[in-house]
């Protein structure tokens, strides 16, 4: 999928400046303000296609950002401060609800 394109699915998520949109094999997420406007894609990678089209957005994030703390540059920490950016993993749910350690994926 190259930066044109956009997923042929329905947005999923409408609000607090974020439209999510996700199809098969493909999500983007616009971001707009009055004083930003992004726009970024999801689709499977190394890490990302193991999980199903539905749920793919989260997995991409919550690993992509994980994997980004996990490098514990300054920059990268500044630049997250200067944008009040914070991340923290949290224990994944287990079929019966209780919690479990995180997937290393």
């Amino acid at each position: 999928m190259s930066a044109q394109e956009t997923p042929s699915g329905k947005p999923v998520m409408e609000g607090g400046g974020f439209t999510l949109k996700a199809g098969p094999w493909s999500a983007s997420m616009e971001m707009e303000c009055p004083h930003q406007n992004g726009l970024l894609y999801m689709v499977p990678g190394d890490h990302s296609w193991v999980c199903e089209d539905g749920v793919r957005p989260a997995h991409v994030l919550a690993g992509f950002f994980k994997e980004i703390a996990d490098l514990d540059d300054a920059r990268i920490r500044e630049a997250m401060n200067r944008w009040g950016l914070y991340y923290r993993q949290r224990d994944l749910k287990s079929q019966d609800g209780t919690r479990t350690e995180p997937d290393a994926r």
